[in-house]
């Protein structure tokens, strides 16, 4: 019988597949691939780590994972040609090969795409690699897509939602609680274009809970200084022109804008909050000054407007635990990509696999200069 060496890798039947696997010191797995899953130099070729990972094979070894994975590089790399033949294009290495038809055990985008193998030969671990700022080394991966056109997309669902909220103000105007029958109530305390897709989708989503609280909740007044009584705009036109009149003032007091009946919850905590949260996440982990200086920013600003009774504290509370839970929840699901083998995820949070389905694992915090770094600023981030 002729050797592996002399035989096409097309011809290799599991028996071949077997005395390759035993030449290179790998006779246990022998019964695995060979005997129970009938390799043979094909399926041999087309192995990936996905693959040895996970059912039905789930090799439980790293070392023997990656040896093995080795191995099917080289041998991925001389035979190339029977690769491309197949429909694998070879990105720059053998083992960097993607297929262009379906293989099982990888992972789709919801476009269609196939996301390269992060995976790499060991020889170039020294030329794609880069540091996160805590020290921590990572392969370089595909750049992200920044998909622009869901970035507009969800810029324009949050100045919906935003002017929806602003509708919602006008109505509850109307049922402010009358200060002289329902007096203030005692209180205990103080009387990159992914990330402004990630931004727009929370704020809208959590103004969009606001409009809900505030509609079904009316409160009393939380301040005698406030002189707020229910005021009825007649007309649906009338409450239109109110409502537009608060959505392009964004609400603010600055503006001219005054608003009564809103206080479940919080919007202008829900803003410092989101804030504070993506300049905290989206920042290297070493600048320190300003991750502190950003929750300092946001502890007193919730501080201050309790101190002028804008707000009662459980308005408060519920709009800082609001936006923190829903911003780690969206992160974890993100990050992890648990949505991709979730069905239910897909059918509970169909806004986040809309935009996120695309965005290939955690986004890195790596930052670079349109210019040469000024030098005072190189001497205090670094």
């Amino acid at each position: 019988m002729a050797s592996n060496n002399q035989l096409c890798i097309r011809r290799w039947t599991t028996k071949n597949v077997a005395r390759w696997l035993k030449e290179e010191g790998f006779c246990e797995y022998v019964d695995l691939l060979c005997n129970r899953h009938r390799l043979d130099g094909i399926t041999l070729l087309t192995l990936t780590e996905y693959d040895l990972r996970s059912p039905p094979l789930e090799i439980k070894i790293l070392g023997d994972i990656k040896r093995l994975m080795l191995s099917i590089r080289k041998l991925q790399k001389q035979h190339i040609d029977v690769l491309e033949e197949l429909g694998y294009s070879s990105e720059g290495h053998a083992g960097t090969a993607s297929p262009a038809g379906s293989l099982q055990g990888a992972d789709w985008f919801c476009n269609g795409e196939v996301p390269r193998d992060c995976d790499g030969p060991i020889s170039d671990l020294n030329g794609d690699q880069y540091q996160y700022a805590n020290g921590k080394n990572k392969h370089a991966t595909r750049r992200l897509d920044p998909e622009y056109w869901k970035t507009v997309l969800s810029c324009v669902y949050v100045f919906i939602v935003f002017g929806f909220t602003s509708f919602v103000m006008v109505i509850v105007h109307e049922r402010v609680p009358d200060m002289q029958t329902y007096p203030p109530l005692p209180d205990i305390f103080l009387d990159r274009s992914i990330l402004l897709r990630r931004l727009c989708s929370l704020m809208g989503t959590v103004f969009l809970l606001r409009c809900i609280t505030m509609f079904v909740t009316s409160l009393s007044v939380p301040g005698q200084h406030l002189q707020c009584t229910g005021k009825l705009y007649g007309s649906v036109w009338a409450k239109l022109q109110r409502a537009f009149a608060i959505w392009s003032g964004f609400g603010m007091t600055l503006t001219g804008v005054h608003t009564c009946g809103d206080y479940m919850f919080s919007g202008h905590t829900v803003v410092l909050t989101m804030l504070n949260f993506f300049v905290t996440e989206y920042t290297p982990r070493s600048w320190n000054f300003l991750h502190t200086l950003s929750w300092v920013l946001n502890l007193f600003g919730i501080f201050f407007i309790l101190a002028a009774h804008e707000h009662y504290s459980i308005d408060v509370f519920i709009a800082f635990y609001i936006t923190t839970r829903l911003f780690l929840y969206y992160h974890t699901l993100a990050n992890t990509r648990a949505y991709h083998q979730s069905r239910r995820a897909r059918i509970w949070f169909p806004m986040f696999s809309f935009f996120e389905c695309n965005v290939n694992g955690t986004v890195p915090n790596e930052y670079c200069w349109p210019f040469s770094k000024p030098t005072i600023l190189k001497r205090l981030i670094g």
